[in-house]
């Protein structure tokens, strides 16, 4: 039986991790966040496929390849784009699967425009606050969606 595809969309700066602002989002790099998300999926019996890059279209263009690819699900940690990318939004919404918003700091206890997710009307859940563990939660919670067949909203 082929393995259930999830699309794990790493957002603006996250190729940054572990020199950027450490108090807030620790010392762990993006290819340690990707290491331990593909030992996870291992574990569950599912292939994570990560992609990170710092332009908006090619996000853009990522997700809609994951829509004729037809993922399972896709997780997705935006970074900045989330509270004010409603191209972002747009295409996010063309997918029938499942989406888990991730974020390793708590974007509700930080400035006041970071309380807002354009992509939280369309997104199963979002997952934030716990550093690299958000993004494992993330993780189990999609192939909980994809194992119990809901779909998103």
């Amino acid at each position: 039986m082929k393995k259930k595809k999830i699309l794990m969309l790493h957002g603006i700066n996250h190729n940054m991790f572990g020199k950027r602002d450490p108090a807030q989002y620790g010392t762990v790099t993006l290819d340690e966040i990707n290491e331990q998300m593909n030992e996870l999926a291992n574990e569950l019996g599912v292939e994570v496929q990560s992609f990170q890059t710092n332009f908006e279209g090619e996000m853009c263009e990522k997700i809609h390849q994951g829509f004729y690819e037809n993922v399972d699900a896709v997780i997705i940690n935006a970074g900045a784009w989330t509270h004010y990318s409603y191209g972002l939004r747009d295409a996010l919404a063309i997918l029938t699967v499942p989406i888990v918003e991730i974020h390793m700091s708590n974007i509700h206890s930080r400035k006041e425009f970071r309380h807002h997710s354009v992509f939280a009307e369309i997104v199963k859940g979002q997952i934030c606050g716990f550093g690299i563990e958000s993004y494992l939660l993330g993780l189990r919670a999609a192939v909980s969606e994809i194992r119990n067949g809901t779909l998103v909203g």
